[in-house]
């Protein structure tokens, strides 16, 4: 084999090695945007998503008893309650927060801080009764907020969808590209390697 030959090889090689790289490198910051996108699901909306329904729940209890005039519940379970609320407030400001629900975050803390001192700041009696009207409009005002919380989570769950399927959309692209390149220097390989200049 002459030395032109070798050569000859040898660029055919390493075109198809940067190819081969090339397009690796793009799969594997595709598929990292990917993994990352799917992680940004469950962490920051599913788990999100869930503390908002305990969120409601721990609400409706406190309206329930409102409504209810259930005495027993502001001395026995509001405590326990009010505990729990704190806790899954803190795990949600845990979360990847967006701007938008970063401010509806700042919100719903600040109106239920508002309720919980109303709370603790009259007897019972006075809460079924005179204050009975100003705190069912808090938890109504509290309720929105996590309405609104929870169409973010749906809002950003889908924007992250997009964003793993435009990422995959891209590595099938260049998946495609690659093969045909591969195809197109596989025989432009062979037609440098069979070509046979006439001698003179």
């Amino acid at each position: 084999m002459t030395v032109y030959n070798k050569v000859k090889w040898v660029l055919g090689i390493l075109m198809v090695f940067f190819l081969i790289l090339t397009t690796n490198l793009i799969d594997r910051n595709s598929f990292s945007k990917v993994k990352d996108s799917v992680v940004s699901i469950y962490e920051d909306r599913l788990i999100a998503k869930n503390l908002i329904l305990k969120l409601s729940a721990l609400i409706h209890e406190k309206e329930l008893a409102l409504a209810k005039k259930d005495s027993s519940f502001f001395n026995e379970r509001n405590t326990t309650v009010n505990a729990e609320i704190k806790l899954l407030l803190n795990s949600y400001q845990q979360t990847s927060l967006t701007k938008e629900e970063q401010d509806a975050f700042s919100s719903l803390k600040s109106k239920i801080e508002a309720l919980m001192s109303d709370e603790a700041n009259n007897e019972p009696k006075a809460l079924l009764y005179s204050k009975s009207e100003s705190l069912q409009k808090k938890t109504h005002a509290i309720k929105d907020v996590l309405i609104s919380l929870s169409e973010i989570q749906l809002k950003e769950g889908q924007r992250q969808m997009l964003i793993s399927q435009r990422e995959l959309d891209m590595v099938e692209l260049f998946t495609h590209i690659e093969v045909y390149v591969l195809v197109l220097l596989a025989i432009i390989i062979q037609v440098v390697v069979l070509y046979q200049p006439k001698k003179s």
